[in-house]
C-alpha cells in the first residue's frame, strides 16, 4: 500500500502553495485588524455566554477590581 502525501507532510506545504501561503517571510501582521478581530471575537464570545456563566464573569471581575483597589 502507497503512503499519502499527507503523511510526508507534502499535504499541508502543497495546499498552502495552491492557497497564496508560504510567502517566505512570514508575512506581515496588520495590528489594527488584529485587534478589530480581537474586538469581534470577545463580543461574540461574550453575546453567546448562558446568563450563569455571564453573572459568574461580573462576580469575578467585580472581585477582581476590589483585589486591585486594595494592592494599589
Amino acid at each position: 500500500m502507497m503512503p499519502s502525501m499527507v503523511e510526508y507532510g507534502n499535504g499541508v506545504g502543497q495546499a498552502t502553495g495552491v492557497a497564496g501561503g508560504g510567502s517566505g517571510g512570514g508575512g506581515t501582521m496588520d495590528a489594527g485588524a488584529a485587534m478589530g478581530q480581537f474586538v469581534d471575537n470577545a463580543i461574540h464570545t461574550i453575546s453567546t455566554m448562558p446568563p450563569t456563566q455571564l453573572a459568574l464573569l461580573v462576580v469575578i471581575v467585580v472581585v477582581g477590581f476590589l483585589i486591585f483597589k486594595r494592592a494599589f
